[in-house]
């Protein structure tokens, strides 16, 4: 899942999935959902953020022929577990998400989203996901989204995370994305882009891994209509189809 999102993110996408015989694992990342919640911005970092799920993913459940959906931050962390490990996953689908060095210019949106994380006195999770959809979240799914976060100390992990994204070459993580690049641009096994029409923070990125991945070549990539940033809230009975019939073909 992704930024300030949680598992609840994927509620109508995970019953399609498991009724086509798969088994679904979405874990919350630390600092959100039903995970711990460090309330000191320094306990986060990228790096921990990717061991934290090394560890779950790997060593605890020791995961194999993994096809890997991830979205915003989930695509920022399964990634780098792709690079670091990619013996372990059969195929990746990717939606609205990077893999930013540190080169090249992120979008607008997201610059202004990364001040705005830093520098509003006010953190409104659940209204800030209602504005990243095109539909229009009812209040039950705006509370949903508050419900992990108890008191504004708690979200902390969401304040930081926008910026732990690399956005120059000196940030910590650029060289650890660099080199997961290095793994994806020798990736093989099918990888699939499933993009949005309307998530001006990611608009774009799909072009990068289409035209470096190899596995990408040839895949029957995706931009899905009448949706936001959080597309598993506007189309998340497409999405589940589109990763059904990705995992069936290959």
């Amino acid at each position: 899942h992704g930024e300030p999102s949680w598992s609840y993110l994927y509620r109508h996408m995970i019953p399609i999935l498991v009724e086509a015989g798969h088994r679904v694992i979405v874990p919350d990342l630390v600092g959100f959902g039903k995970s711990d919640k460090p309330t000191r911005m320094e306990d986060y970092t990228y790096a921990r953020h990717v061991l934290w799920m090394q560890e779950l993913l790997f060593v605890k459940l020791n995961l194999q022929n993994v096809t890997f959906f991830g979205q915003d931050w989930g695509g920022l962390i399964g990634l780098r577990l792709v690079g670091s490990d990619q013996g372990r996953f059969s195929r990746v689908v990717i939606g609205n998400t990077g893999l930013p060095t540190g080169e090249g210019q992120l979008t607008k949106a997201f610059m202004d989203w990364q001040k705005y994380s830093q520098t509003s006195p006010e953190f409104p999770i659940g209204d800030l996901i209602n504005t990243a959809t095109v539909r229009e979240l009812q209040s039950d799914e705006i509370k949903a989204y508050y419900a992990p976060f108890p008191s504004d100390e708690y979200t902390a992990g969401a304040r930081i995370f926008p910026s732990l994204v690399p956005t120059s070459n000196d940030n910590p993580a650029s060289q650890d994305n660099k080199r997961a690049w290095t793994v994806l641009k020798e990736f093989t096994k099918p990888f699939l882009t499933a993009f949005s029409d309307s998530d001006p923070v990611s608009a774009g990125g799909e072009k990068d891994f289409i035209r470096d991945v190899p596995g990408a070549q040839g895949q029957p990539h995706i931009i899905i209509e009448g949706a936001g940033h959080f597309l598993q809230e506007d189309k998340p009975n497409e999405l589940a189809q589109i990763i059904n019939t990705f995992i069936a073909s290959k």
